[in-house]
């Protein structure tokens, strides 16, 4: 018998440059950051320079919540890498800050089928490589 863990989940890790490493670092912190327009207070994902909606140059990184609800999810069935084994449920949340703010992601830390829209979760990260993924969990709480 073997004390070994499992081989951690296959992930690709994405290429951190200086206009996302606040998305992608921020997880050291243990915080969620986007983008956010200084004069109008807009959020901003994904990253980009100006601000969609007042045109602004004045975007920061700033921290939200890591609190988000299901949109919508599926189920993944297909062993597509070595070592991610099937089924994991790959989600879009969205997060409380701002109608439409939202983030594609894996629900983890339950089994797929207990998944359901609206359901409440919160953020938590994994690192790789330096690289804080962000993951959201189930948070025990009954959807609104």
């Amino acid at each position: 018998m073997t004390d070994e863990a499992p081989p951690r989940p296959f992930r690709v890790l994405p290429a951190v440059t200086p206009d996302n490493q606040h998305f992608w670092l921020g997880g050291a912190e243990g915080e969620l950051r986007f983008l956010r327009c200084a004069a109008c207070g807009y959020w901003i994902h994904p990253p980009a320079p100006i601000c969609p909606i007042c045109l602004g140059r004045d975007v920061h990184p700033d921290a939200v919540s890591g609190r988000a609800a299901v949109h919508t999810f599926t189920v993944n069935w297909q062993p597509w890498y070595p070592n991610l084994d099937p089924p994991y449920v790959v989600a879009i949340v969205e997060l409380p800050e701002q109608a439409g703010l939202r983030l594609t992601t894996n629900i983890v830390g339950c089994q797929p089928d207990e998944v359901a829209i609206g359901m409440p979760v919160r953020v938590t990260f994994e690192e790789r490589d330096g690289i804080w993924l962000p993951f959201f969990e189930p948070t025990g709480e009954a959807s609104p």
